[in-house]
């Protein structure tokens, strides 16, 4: 199981400050920006990392209380919202989606139903499947403290106007085109520094 019991000592404000991470500009060019430009984005880098920082604090805390490792975790977040959509889970649907091998989703499967997290079942229209179910007191735990903080990031959105939502949604997906690491060769299964 993974270690829920490190400290998070808050970043130096400089940080995210881009003179102070690439003083000779040869990872970002900025000789056209005025410097307040530069300031202002080094602002918003800051801003998403405090958001990172608390998002982590949250996932450490979450992790602790339920006593899971954070592949537990997103699988009981899969069954939550199968169960709230009506879909079916099945191991081979959770391990598509946590991207993870049948034998260790079988192995998952065990420790959480050794737990008493989940529940399974033979499927109801496949002979060969299982239906598998979070319990309703795992469910209803989740709910009332992960789930209720997590939901709160909804309030943030909707104080937005429809515009400044739209402007947000083209950042967000713009970074994280620019950071993927799908096209990247050193970060590739098996790619090691020489």
């Amino acid at each position: 199981m993974e270690s829920t019991e490190a400290t998070h000592t808050p970043l130096p404000p400089s940080i995210y400050d881009v003179d102070s991470s690439d003083p000779a500009g040869k990872l970002v060019d900025r000789s056209t920006m005025d410097p307040a430009e530069v300031r202002q984005v080094g602002a918003v880098m800051a801003a998403l990392g405090r958001l990172r920082e608390a998002e982590q604090q949250l996932s450490d805390a979450s992790l602790k209380y339920m006593k899971l490792n954070q592949t537990d975790m997103r699988a009981l977040h899969y069954l939550i919202v199968s169960a709230n959509t009506g879909t079916i889970a099945t191991p081979g649907a959770i391990a598509a989606h946590l991207k993870i091998s049948t034998a260790s989703t079988t192995k998952l499967l065990d420790r959480l139903e050794r737990a008493q997290h989940i529940t399974r079942s033979p499927h109801p229209s496949d002979r060969r499947a299982l239906a598998i179910a979070i319990t309703s007191k795992t469910h209803d735990a989740a709910m009332d403290t992960v789930g209720r903080q997590q939901s709160k990031r909804f309030y943030s959105a909707a104080r937005l106007t429809p515009e400044e939502r739209e402007v947000v949604i083209r950042f967000l997906d713009d970074m994280t085109e620019q950071i993927s690491i799908t096209d990247q060769p050193w970060a590739q299964p098996g790619a090691t520094a020489d």
